[in-house]
């Protein structure tokens, strides 16, 4: 944990914090923080700083945090990512809130198992907690915004578009596709693009062709058929580096 994230509801009157559980427990037997120490925290979708630790005790942690510093900039990518097994969710929603992705839409796919939408993973909380992760990695403070979409079609006919109408460079990662990544056109420093990631097995004939039909253009990381957890942060880290050699 590089930065200790601060919630609304942490904060008292006279604008101390109260820090309990997880967070205390860590600020405490993995910092060695003892009273008059600085640490450095963020608050939840707000700025990052730096906190006086004022006392110790009680299963509590109490800061004065000094939150004047902006979170890291962000990727300018969003992910539609067929929904992989709970094991490997558990990986990658913290992976994709340390890379700063903006939007994040867990679909279904016709190679996905239907039990994982059963999964503890996917309730809010357990969601919230794993970006969190994520964010503490990263010293970000402003985790991705998480859809889950049961139905693949309806999503993407009807939904896709009002989700992701702004942006304008639509990738669809497919194990055959004919180009690589640098065949595509390169997008500008702060244009958006949206990463389609489909199961380990890869998107099926028909999934694609109704992607193609939203302006998604495939493009191929080669032979090799890769793990979601694998492919999520080396397609995320290719796109932002394939954007900046525009710069």
């Amino acid at each position: 944990m590089n930065l200790l994230l601060l919630r609304a509801e942490d904060f008292l009157p006279d604008g101390t914090a109260r820090l309990r559980g997880r967070r205390a427990v860590h600020a405490k037997e993995v910092l060695r923080a003892q009273a008059k120490d600085v640490l450095r925290v963020g608050l939840w979708g707000g700025q990052v700083g730096t906190a006086e630790v004022l006392s110790i005790g009680g299963g509590e942690v109490h800061l004065r945090p000094t939150l004047d510093t902006a979170p890291p900039d962000r990727a300018h990518i969003d992910l539609l990512l067929a929904i992989p097994r709970p094991k490997a969710l558990k990986k990658v929603l913290p992976a994709v809130a340390s890379l700063g992705v903006d939007r994040l839409v867990l679909v279904n796919a016709a190679r996905v198992e239907k039990s994982y939408f059963d999964s503890k993973v996917l309730a809010p909380a357990f969601i919230e907690e794993l970006l969190a992760l994520g964010l503490e990695q990263a010293r970000d403070t402003v985790p991705p915004k998480v859809f889950v979409r049961e139905r693949f079609r309806p999503f993407v006919e009807d939904e896709l578009a009002g989700v992701f109408g702004d942006v304008a460079h639509r990738w669809l990662a497919h194990p055959v596709g004919e180009k690589p990544l640098p065949a595509l056109p390169r997008p500008g420093p702060t244009e958006r693009i949206l990463l389609a990631i489909g199961p380990e097995g890869g998107w099926v004939p028909f999934e694609v062709q109704l992607l193609e039909a939203q302006g998604f253009r495939t493009f191929s990381l080669g032979p090799r058929i890769l793990r979601v957890e694998t492919a999520v942060p080396l397609l995320v880290g290719q796109a932002a580096l394939y954007r900046q050699l525009s710069a």
